[in-house]
């Protein structure tokens, strides 16, 4: 029984980098995003600034740095997080007011996205 366990886990170690994107913690996720622009406190711990290249992650680590891509007109910035979210299905990142206005977000409200880890 050992011996099978031992195979079938080496089969997978080995298998592994075939399955798998060729760096995985950077590749790209897709979703819905949305913006928002509140006075309040971060998850993070500092106040919201709509004015600031922001964003809300349900789990990457504050501070990481994300490129997001508006899949639907080519724009993208790169947005630091700093809270968590969003907290509304289906959507992956909530963005500052000033990140959806350089996606060009502001009027629809939401936009299909990739979002790729640069850090």
């Amino acid at each position: 029984m050992l011996k099978v366990c031992v195979r079938l886990l080496l089969v997978g170690l080995l298998s592994a980098p075939f399955l798998l994107p060729l760096n995985a913690a950077n590749a790209a996720q897709v979703g819905n995003a949305s913006w928002y622009a509140l006075h309040s406190m971060t998850a993070s711990g500092e106040r919201m600034n709509p004015n600031a290249l922001t964003a809300a992650h349900r789990s990457l680590p504050f501070g990481t740095k994300v490129r997001v891509k508006n899949l639907h007109n080519g724009r993208s910035v790169v947005v630091r997080i700093n809270d968590r979210g969003p907290f509304t299905g289906g959507r992956i990142i909530d963005v500052s007011k000033a990140a959806a206005s350089k996606l060009g977000m502001i009027s629809s409200g939401t936009a299909k996205v990739s979002l790729t880890r640069l850090n």
